[in-house]
């Protein structure tokens, strides 16, 4: 038999539920996310004051969803999503920090899968700027978009003026996720570039907010010279065009020259004049720091070098392949 505190507990949760389901029409998501606090956070002073154990949250399920039958997400499982949000934010922090901005699902992957106050935030704000869904949201979290994104070697501060070179260092990752793609023969860099192509949708994803593609094997016609990038893609965000080229081994000091080349001919020959400078994005398994920094260095246009990373069951392949000297493709294209 359950005392009269409890009954009052019940009476005041059921009181929330009321007046939060009448403001819903006007702010039905953000509403929600506050009434869900308030009940996790009732279920808390319920069971520090009153010394009740977790089976108390199955009664208080059953006691809710008698009165209110058709609504959803008074589970016992959601009970505890919403006694976790309430112990993860204070009431003020919600607004704060956007959260209540999230579909409710979206909430409960960043309450258990991201627990520094640091990592979430970016996550929500990205969430929020990209639109994701909570399958993306999930995947983001679990290749670890915080750590990878602005970690490539660039000379964007040598190149770029402020606050764009900011943006464009803050845009490119290191390393960039391809696990999405299956290939079943030889890796090659023609083999990697079509995979990219071929799931376009996946690789604009993993490259971020702002990137439209352009094309690839897209020609740059110099004279009676032509010359083909791997893939260009245009940035709205940065506007300005961006080539990105693909490397089946390690870095080497000559794809830096190489695409030094390359964007001198594009900021020439097909950028327009409201353009910004064309930013290469050379993508290779390996980059020796070291060896990165001194191949850019002095070189005057915005260039960053990334490594990509395939799926786990590709590794051991891709390594004995590498090993093995790369058999260049004609004058006409590679490198």
């Amino acid at each position: 038999m359950l005392d009269v505190a409890y009954q009052n507990h019940i009476t005041e949760l059921k009181k929330e539920i009321m007046r939060a389901r009448v403001k819903a029409a006007l702010s039905v998501n953000k509403e929600l996310v506050l009434l869900y606090w308030r009940i996790g956070k009732k279920i808390l002073e319920m069971q520090e004051k009153e010394g009740w154990g977790a089976k108390v949250i199955e009664q208080i399920s059953r006691d809710l969803r008698k009165d209110f039958p058709e609504m959803r997400g008074l589970s016992p499982q959601n009970l505890k999503y919403m006694k976790r949000l309430a112990q993860s934010y204070g009431l003020n922090e919600i607004g704060q920090q956007a959260i209540d901005q999230l579909p409710w699902g979206h909430i409960i992957d960043l309450i258990y899968k991201v627990l520094d106050r640091e990592q979430r935030s970016f996550y929500i704000q990205k969430t929020i700027e990209n639109g994701w869904s909570r399958n993306v949201l999930s995947m983001q979290i679990e290749t670890n978009l915080y750590a990878r994104q602005g970690q490539a070697i660039t000379n964007f501060k040598e190149t770029l003026p402020a606050p764009q070179s900011d943006l464009a260092h803050e845009i490119i990752k290191n390393p960039y996720n391809f696990e999405f793609l299956s290939i079943d023969d030889k890796i090659t860099e023609r083999n990697i570039e079509k995979a990219l192509v071929d799931h376009i949708r996946d690789f604009m994803l993993e490259l971020g907010q702002g990137f439209a593609f352009v094309g690839s094997q897209y020609p740059l016609k110099l004279r009676e010279e032509s010359y083909f990038l791997d893939l260009l893609f245009y940035n709205i965000k940065l506007k300005a065009y961006t080539i990105i080229e693909l490397k089946s081994g390690p870095f080497k000091p000559e794809y830096a020259g190489k695409m030094n080349f390359y964007l001198n001919v594009m900021d020439k020959e097909v950028k327009a004049k409201e353009d910004n400078p064309t930013m290469g994005i050379i993508l290779c398994r390996d980059n020796s720091h070291i060896t990165v920094k001194y191949a850019i260095d002095g070189i005057q246009r915005p260039l960053g070098v990334s490594e990509y990373t395939l799926s786990q069951a590709l590794e051991k392949k891709i390594k004995e392949e590498l090993l093995v000297p790369r058999e260049e493709n004609g004058a006409q294209r590679r490198d």
